[in-house]
């Protein structure tokens, strides 16, 4: 038996044959007679594969969520992008090359500027734009990619996944995924994460010679047994057999209330990134949404939304979560999503910089966009508004004298909106939770971005991967912070909630608990895990 280990992604028992996922080998041939012809196959080409890419976007959409979709949205717009383009078509027309060799050229020598980058976002985009050069060199190629998986269901093994190659993997034959790179914030990583499907990353281990051999990934333990011992195979099938009634057992809590055994009720909500998760919101039982992140509409657009079109948006995921409560983030953009047409400088320290709130109150008109179309939707259910990135209680009234100026507008021109909307903000930085009792007298609501708040009070990077050896989620002063931001919080009647990472963190439930939490919002598909652990916490007894 062999053993191989690496970085865990998504927890779980794969049992079956492996399957080492090899991409394409390109054999490229550089000279071209005819450089009009050529051109006219690198157009056709470009546009075959912006196809795939919203096709794949589809894809994405229905399994995976509008999260993940946003990478191929993205890729469409690449395909626009002039420089890359032109970049191409100029080794086509003065170096007389094929089509094929200007695609591969121009899209490196893309990739190559991206990954010399400082910032570790800007690096990993190189990943996207190799991506992207595979699929035209495929088109051009004429190269049968479907039949890369195999036909049984595996085990699949790779150097990594690039996005596209992910979603196109049919997932009836697809058992667990291992890849010797990737990060814990790589595409991959998030795909495997949304499917939830066993994986395993940085497993440096691989061999050409596991094609074909029976294997058990253990999730758990981020080990991958080749070839392992009868008694291994019979307890960890034990183990696969009891997630699997687990999960059946999970269903029966649809409809149960989230009540401690000695009787503390709190709410489970579900974060979102659009009206695409509507439908897992519901088949998990969520209470609402306490994460609704308004950024991906304007990521997922090539220009900025207007106002008709963010309302058509919120008024969707509020009519059809009535009378659920749906908290909606407003535009978080900035650090590690950018858009293009914002025209954002490139900053030293991006998460440090021009991000969030700190765009919206210096872009007014584009902030009151937004601010119209949410109070326009909200008379279609019951509305939330969060704002995120706050450091000051200057900041707090400076947005609600901004959405009051909103109401004002809306009332002169006669259109309706609801009198009854909570108003809340992220604390995700310090700053905010050591100034959380001020805070709270502004405010119905609080909510802690656990994913930044340990950014910034650990002083680490989240999207740098090297930096996970050093990372603590469970860093004592994290703890602190999200204890005294909810203490303060009830000190001035304002309820608590924790939207990032940490809230679907099962070894720290009971220890929001008895802390106070009044509300805990994860991804839909931890919503009946954490219900069932609520309902078998006792808070009268003393913690174990």
């Amino acid at each position: 038996m062999q053993v191989a280990t690496g970085i865990k992604i998504v927890n779980g028992i794969a049992i079956g044959k492996l399957h080492i996922f090899k991409a394409p080998v390109y054999e490229i041939s550089e000279a071209a007679a005819d450089p009009i012809e050529e051109l006219a196959r690198f157009e056709q080409a470009r546009l075959k594969v912006q196809e795939q890419q919203h096709a794949l976007y589809e894809k994405a959409l229905k399994e995976a969520g509008e999260d993940s979709a946003g990478i191929f949205e993205a890729h469409e717009m690449m395909l626009d992008d002039d420089d890359l383009i032109d970049a191409c078509k100029m080794i086509m027309t003065e170096q007389k090359k094929s089509a094929e060799y200007a695609a591969k050229e121009g899209f490196d020598n893309v990739a190559e500027m991206f990954r010399e980058m400082d910032d570790p976002y800007f690096q990993a985009r190189s990943a996207d734009i190799i991506d992207l050069k595979n699929a035209m060199l495929d088109v051009l190629l004429g190269n049968d990619t479907d039949s890369l998986q195999g036909t049984e269901p595996s085990i699949l093994v790779a150097e990594d996944l690039a996005p596209s190659e992910t979603v196109k993997l049919d997932k009836s034959l697809l058992l667990g995924l291992v890849t010797r790179e990737g990060s814990s914030n790589s595409h991959t990583a998030i795909l495997a994460r949304s499917m939830n499907l066993p994986t395993l990353i940085q497993c440096k281990s691989i061999e050409d010679d596991w094609e074909g051999k029976f294997a058990i990934l253990d999730g758990y333990n981020s080990c991958l047994y080749i070839e392992p011992t009868q008694d291994l195979i019979d307890s960890l099938t034990a183990r696969r057999n009891e997630d699997l009634k687990k999960e059946a057992l999970l269903q029966e809590l649809k409809g149960k209330t989230n009540t401690t055994v000695d009787g503390k009720t709190i709410r489970v909500f579900a974060n979102i990134g659009g009206p695409a998760d509507i439908g897992a919101v519901q088949q998990n039982d969520a209470e609402g949404v306490g994460l609704f992140r308004s950024e991906f509409v304007y990521l997922n657009s090539s220009e900025d939304p207007s106002e008709d079109s963010q309302f058509q948006a919120y008024k969707r995921v509020l009519e059809t979560l009535s009378p659920k409560l749906v908290i909606i983030r407003t535009c978080d953009i900035g650090a590690d999503k950018t858009i293009d047409y914002m025209n954002l400088d490139k900053e030293e320290n991006p998460a440090l910089g021009y991000r969030a709130i700190r765009i919206c109150l210096t872009r007014k008109d584009f902030f009151k966009r937004q601010l119209r179309a949410l109070l326009r939707a909200s008379v279609y259910g019951k509305l939330g508004i969060m704002f995120p990135m706050i450091i000051s209680l200057r900041e707090v009234r400076e947005c609600k004298e901004i959405l009051e100026e909103c109401k004002r507008e809306l009332a002169n021109e006669g259109v309706s909106y609801s009198k009854d909307i909570e108003i809340g903000i992220m604390i995700e930085t310090p700053a905010a939770a050591l100034c959380a009792d001020e805070l709270a007298e502004e405010v119905d609501f609080f909510s802690l971005g656990t994913n930044d708040l340990t950014q910034y009070t650990c002083a680490i990077d989240r999207q740098n991967a090297k930096l996970e050896p050093f990372s603590d989620t469970h860093h004592p002063a994290v703890l602190r912070l999200i204890q005294m931001t909810i203490e303060a919080g009830h000190r001035h009647g304002t309820w608590v909630g924790i939207c990032g990472e940490l809230g679907a963190d099962p070894t720290l439930t009971e220890t929001f608990l008895r802390m106070g939490v009044d509300e805990l919002s994860v991804n839909p598909k931890s919503v009946l895990p954490l219900r069932k652990i609520i309902r078998s916490v006792d808070l009268s007894k003393s913690q174990s």
